[in-house]
């Protein structure tokens, strides 16, 4: 009994520490073209760059001509008019398939407490669940709710979720981002041998990676 009382206080913890960034993830960003400037255009920049849109090394708060082209890019990627704005429909685009610095961080957390003893690929693997998760109407909307879902991830459950992620877990959680998803879409994983849930154990298997298992 108290030790299932512990693990409902750590939850509940775990979600009261979230529930800033949550606004932040939500709220909607500004419009944004040529000559812009504030503090979504670094969010922008920061997201156009991890997916190899935006050139420049250089985050600033300046939506010039290197944004622009960036921008551009990317709409003309996703089927998108190719107007170098970055309106709403950009933005839910952007939002679907990048992720902010901050969320970077927490894709390398759920990587590194829930895979550092698999090799890279399956610690790509694991990032690129998170991130097909965030794509399908299957799951929450953004990537902090996606990742505080109840019983959703083991590490944020027993307290392994807020260690701290070494290079290795920022690289796989950029490839991840990138689009590298050695899973062919899956948006569950479990580990066979330990593996408690009946539930889980029902879905079809796509792939098996060191010691998990893909599933969609």
């Amino acid at each position: 009994m108290f030790r299932h009382l512990r693990t409902l206080i750590l939850f509940i913890v775990l979600i009261a520490a979230a529930t800033p960034f949550d606004y932040a993830e939500a709220a909607a960003p500004a419009s944004l073209k040529l000559g812009s400037s504030g503090p979504d255009v670094p969010d922008l920049q920061y997201r156009l760059q991890l997916l190899g849109h935006y050139h420049s090394s250089a985050i600033t708060t300046y939506y010039g001509p290197a944004t622009r082209n960036a921008v551009s890019r990317f709409q003309k990627k996703y089927g998108l008019p190719a107007d170098g704005v970055a309106g709403a429909r950009t933005w839910s685009a952007l939002k679907k398939v990048s992720v902010s610095q901050p969320e970077l961080s927490k894709l390398a957390r759920v990587i590194y407490s829930e895979a550092r003893g698999e090799s890279y690929k399956g610690q790509v693997a694991v990032g690129a669940v998170v991130m097909n998760r965030l794509q399908s109407s299957l799951f929450p909307h953004t990537l902090t709710d996606i990742i505080m879902e109840p019983y959703a991830f083991t590490a944020v459950m027993d307290g392994q979720y807020w260690l701290i992620p070494n290079e290795t877990a920022f690289k796989a959680a950029k490839d991840a981002v990138k689009g590298w998803d050695p899973t062919g879409n899956a948006l569950f994983y479990y580990n066979p041998d330990v593996a408690t849930s009946q539930w889980i154990r029902t879905r079809e298997i796509i792939v098996k990676i060191g010691s998990h298992v893909f599933a969609k």
